[in-house]
């Protein structure tokens, strides 16, 4: 008990001493890292952030817009499409940005985030009406995303999509 409490005040001693050395700011920004290190994430914040990107995501689809995607993809994203061509970031966004495909509608359901650490690994299923070709289709496909948590936020590093039946050409 006596350890516990020398040891607060010494740590309190310490701080107020590094403040009258006109290193205050420096002791209150190491203190501000060491409770951001100690502290633990709030997942159910993480996954509501993931869930609202993978939306976003839908949004910037159906609008062909590769704005989003420039700034929440990783600049080495990986992803399969649900005819299985590979495609990098360009790609993708070239994908996307597409007139050959002209969405009605878009929607992501069944969302589901699992989070590990500072990975997180997005599904959902996507609902939509598009015209292609002077068709209008509706599709539905599974799809999976991995995020990766860095400084600047959650970045898609890969992703994978699978039609679902009937099985019919899909743009994405």
């Amino acid at each position: 008990m006596y350890k516990i409490a020398g040891t607060a005040a010494l740590t309190i001693a310490m701080a107020f001493a590094s403040a009258w050395q006109g290193q205050g700011q420096e002791a209150y920004r190491d203190a501000c890292i060491q409770r951001c290190v100690t502290q633990s994430p709030d997942f159910e914040l993480q996954r509501q952030e993931i869930i609202s990107l993978e939306k976003e995501a839908t949004r910037a689809i159906q609008q062909n817009s590769g704005t989003f995607f420039h700034r929440v993809y990783a600049d080495d994203y990986s992803g399969t499409l649900s005819h299985g061509q590979q495609v990098n970031k360009t790609q993708w966004i070239n994908t996307i940005e597409s007139p050959s495909a002209k969405y009605d509608s878009f929607n992501a359901s069944d969302i589901k985030v699992h989070i590990f650490q500072d990975t997180a690994v997005a599904t959902c299923l996507w609902s939509a009406r598009v015209s292609m070709r002077g068709q209008q289709v509706s599709i539905q496909i599974r799809a999976i995303h991995v995020y990766v948590n860095t400084p600047n936020g959650w970045h898609v590093v890969s992703s994978q999509s699978t039609n679902l039946p009937p099985d019919v050409q899909q743009p994405l």
